[in-house]
């Protein structure tokens, strides 16, 4: 069965950078699109941004456009969202998702706070 781990959370300051990494267990992430999400306090889950399996397709929210890039490394069986010039407002907890067939998978996400 697919496990998924983030981690790279953490606080930083307005205008900073953050990788997070998301690393599968149980399956090669290879055969599969990696998506990334994320969810503030009072908010609903929203897309970030999506890979595809060879990563040659990457799509983005608009809110994250020009400054998060998405990225996989299947030898290593993970996946990145490299995130730069953040802001408050991407204050969130970060989820990365693999979905299989009809079955989502989700890790427990990873704490991104952007504060002065």
């Amino acid at each position: 069965q697919l496990q998924l781990v983030e981690s790279g959370g953490g606080l930083v300051q307005p205008g900073g950078s953050l990788i997070l990494s998301c690393l599968a267990s149980g399956s090669p992430l290879a055969l599969y699109s990696i998506g990334w999400f994320r969810q503030a306090p009072g908010k609903e889950r929203e897309g970030v941004s999506c890979i595809s399996k060879s990563g040659l397709s990457t799509n983005y929210a608009d809110s994250v456009k020009g400054r998060f890039t998405i990225s996989r490394d299947n030898a290593k069986n993970t996946g990145y969202l490299q995130m730069n010039s953040l802001k408050p407002e991407d204050t969130a907890v970060y989820y990365c998702n693999v979905p299989v067939r009809s079955v989502g998978y989700w890790g427990q996400g990873t704490q991104v706070t952007v504060s002065s």
